[in-house]
């Protein structure tokens, strides 16, 4: 047998080793100069990543503003947009407006399962005719807006406390309680686990800046508008003082349970249904009961339109939500308990009327408010997804208060500064209207570069206005091209403390990208089609802006 040469084979390894050796650093170099991501601007600064971008100033041309103020029939999408969860087919259908939390999935699903129950025993009248339940899960305040409107009336509307119920009602609703509790629940704010007892403790926590805690937008959330009447009756500088530490404000209940669930807020809002039903807030946080209970009341709209089949029918189906058998599912579920809290709270609806215009006009306590729009203009936004964007934004801008300083930027391939940042006075709103007018869809999409110069332009205004409530407002599809990722952007705008609120257009919108960037600093994204983006953006405006 012949030996091998053992010199000679040490030849090709050596070989071999330096070869991997410059293969290792090439990428290191080429690694180094993208910043160490996947982007070109991984472990930058934002001044750093502000430098490579190409940025440009538009000239400023005055548009037409108008005044007239928006018209809430108008201002809602139509009532398909909320597609019914259960539907019935009965002579007598009975259909019923309800709160998320009784019309969602898995233990969010108690109304669903009833209805489906309910459907499937073919239920008649005297008469013979027979009866079914119907069922469309709309948020409180949205469900409130459609009754006071008349765009849509259902037959049952059950929010999740007497409060948008009382609200409707004060502002031309044609709707009546017709039973007090359909399920028990409670409102409550979550605590990290064994840091206080009690609601007051918590309050003056948050008012002295010793924790962070997020609340539900109270235009829209029944547990958000919980709260904020519960600190107004001690009156208005018990909100503010509040108000003026609170990082996160949430479109409704749900998504605050999502964002929190991180364990990145000290504490938050939910009702004791979802807290119980959550092991992960459940094993992080414990629940404080507050405000006026959460008893899912049921209000009949158009009492005097209804024949007496119909009223027959709506005793029948409240009657059987409130059986012993529907009960016990309700329970299963996380309903129908914490029935030892009790309150003396109750409030009229002229009371939920007014403590919301002193949310709009308290909110900020005084303090300025920096806001920099930033719109995708390209090409993936062509057609449908510009027009609404365009008509949500001059829509938008009388939602939004005249003491703010608000600027605009646009991208495409390259990011454009339409609009420098400038109090929103007659002459600024006429310059943001005119870019508007202005916008068209075409080439790449920079997101995250016009994000890098949005965020400089906040920095920059700050410094006339160091204590400024600031924010950028992203409006897009979601998708992007550019040069950077979100990865590259991360870090910077988390040390910059600037939130990102996201608005998603389009069916096709990568709404899981946007979550990324409004995740950054706790801010909403809002999945809005182009169908209700003009409502969601009033109430998106209304409580930031």
């Amino acid at each position: 047998m012949k030996r091998r040469n053992a010199g000679n084979s040490l030849v090709p390894i050596g070989i071999g080793i330096v070869v991997i050796m410059v293969i290792i650093l090439i990428v290191s170099i080429v690694i180094k100069q993208r910043g160490g991501s996947g982007g070109l601007g991984g472990g930058k600064t934002l001044d750093q990543l502000y430098d490579k971008v190409k940025v440009t100033e538009a000239t400023p041309r005055k548009g037409q503003v108008t005044f007239e103020s928006n018209n809430l029939y108008d201002e809602l999408p139509e009532i398909d947009k909320y597609p019914l969860a259960v539907t019935g087919k009965g002579s007598v259908d009975i259909e019923i407006f309800t709160s998320g939390e009784k019309a969602g999935k898995d233990n969010d699903s108690w109304l669903i399962d009833v209805a489906n129950k309910f459907n499937g025993e073919n239920h008649t009248l005297s008469n013979g005719m027979s009866v079914s339940m119907s069922v469309r899960s709309v948020a409180s305040g949205t469900a409130a807006d459609y009754i006071i409107s008349g765009k849509y009336v259902p037959d049952l509307y059950t929010p999740s406390n007497t409060l948008f119920g009382e609200y409707a009602k004060t502002n031309g609703g044609s709707l009546e309680i017709y039973e007090k509790r359909l399920v028990g629940n409670t409102a409550g704010i979550l605590i990290k686990k064994g840091a206080y007892s009690d609601f007051d403790s918590v309050i003056k926590a948050v008012q002295d800046n010793q924790i962070n805690v997020g609340y539900t937008n109270p235009q829209t959330s029944a547990t958000g508008l919980n709260l904020l009447l519960t600190l107004l009756k001690d009156g208005t500088e018990n909100f503010t003082k509040f108000n003026a530490n609170i990082p996160y404000v949430a479109y409704t209940t749900q998504q605050m349970r999502d964002s929190a669930s991180n364990g990145s807020l000290d504490g938050m809002l939910t009702e004791y249904q979802a807290y119980i039903n959550d092991a992960n807030l459940t094993s992080m946080y414990d629940f404080i009961p507050f405000g006026v209970r959460h008893d899912n009341p049921v209000y009949i709209c158009d009492k005097e339109g209804k024949t007496q089949d119909e009223m027959d029918a709506v005793k029948m189906i409240v009657d059987y939500c409130k059986s012993p058998e529907m009960q016990q599912i309700a329970t299963g579920k996380g309903f129908n308990a914490n029935d030892d809290y009790t309150t003396d709270l109750d409030f009229t609806g002229a009371e939920v009327t007014q403590a919301l215009v002193t949310y709009k006009k308290e909110k900020d306590n005084g303090k300025d408010i920096i806001a920099v729009f930033v719109a995708d203009n390209s090409g993936s936004m062509d057609g449908e997804p510009m027009n609404e964007l365009k008509s949500s934004l001059s829509n938008g801008l009388s939602y939004i208060n005249d003491n703010n300083y608000v600027g605009l930027v646009s991208y495409s391939n390259n990011v454009t500064i339409e609009l420098p940042i400038a109090q929103l006075d007659l002459n600024q709103r006429s310059y943001f209207q005119g870019a508007i007018d202005d916008m068209k869809a075409q080439g790449g999409t920079s997101t995250y570069e016009a994000l890098v110069v949005a965020a400089k332009m906040v920095q920059d205004a700050q410094k006339d206005h160091p204590d400024a409530k600031c924010m950028i407002i992203l409006l897009s599809d979601g998708y992007a091209n550019g040069n950077y990722t979100v990865s590259d952007i991360e870090n910077p705008i988390k040390d910059s403390g600037i939130p990102i609120y996201t608005i998603s257009y389009g069916s096709d919108a990568d709404k899981d990208e946007l979550q990324k960037v409004s995740n950054i600093n706790e801010a909403a994204s809002i999945n809005a089609d182009s169908d209700d983006i003009t409502y969601k953006l009033k109430s998106l405006f209304n409580s930031q802006l």
